[in-house]
């Protein structure tokens, strides 16, 4: 029998869109000025805006802080990607 842990819980906190912190981190799928990725225990996020940095990252801990100038934070399921049959990869560079 599979044991399945407890998922991590998941928050974000920004203080006037120039930084913030997400909990529930459980990988970092990419990151530019423009656009960081994030999977979550709740499915993957896309932090997009300018001049954005990653100033901490814990993986062990599921934490990311980031900062510069947040435009938008979009949720997406992780699962709508295995029933298509692609990849995570696949379908971010397409």
């Amino acid at each position: 029998m599979e044991d399945k842990l407890p998922a991590r819980a998941h928050n974000i906190a920004f203080s006037n869109r120039k930084s913030g912190s997400i909990t529930g981190v459980k990988d970092v799928i990419s990151f530019d000025l423009k656009t960081i990725v994030l999977e979550t225990e709740y499915g993957m996020i896309s932090v997009k805006g300018h001049d954005l940095h990653v100033n901490r990252l814990s993986v062990e801990k599921g934490e990311i802080d980031i900062s510069g100038t947040i435009d938008g934070v979009i949720y997406s399921d992780v699962n709508s990607y295995a029933k298509k049959g692609e990849s995570v990869f696949a379908r971010l560079f397409k």
